[in-house]
């Protein structure tokens, strides 16, 4: 449940700091797993962010999103998120276009 609760959150986390959709940045769904002891939770995502990003930046703020939800929703400390990025995906920008 608190797996679903994170990938959730990162979707969030991820529209809010993008300003669009995951899906309609071209990223695909986040996966998620977590481990709870007692009254606390470790987070393992894995996730695409849009190309180009400062990814120190990205994570940082994701990381710390996707924590306060994540512990708004359930009433667990998050103790630790982890992120994997699988892929960098080209967003749209002043420079992409159809090649002719």
């Amino acid at each position: 449940m608190v797996a679903k609760i994170a990938a959730s959150a990162a979707r969030e986390a991820l529209e809010e700091r993008f300003d669009a959709p995951p899906d309609r940045l071209g990223l695909g769904e986040p996966e998620a797993s977590a481990t709870v002891i007692g009254d606390s939770a470790q987070v393992t995502l894995a996730l695409d962010l849009p190309y180009p990003v400062d990814i120190a930046r990205a994570a940082g703020d994701l990381q710390d999103r996707i924590n306060r939800r994540v512990t708004a929703l359930t009433g667990l400390a998050v103790d630790e998120t982890a992120l994997t990025v699988r892929r960098l995906v080209l967003t749209g920008g002043p420079g992409r276009g159809r090649v002719r």
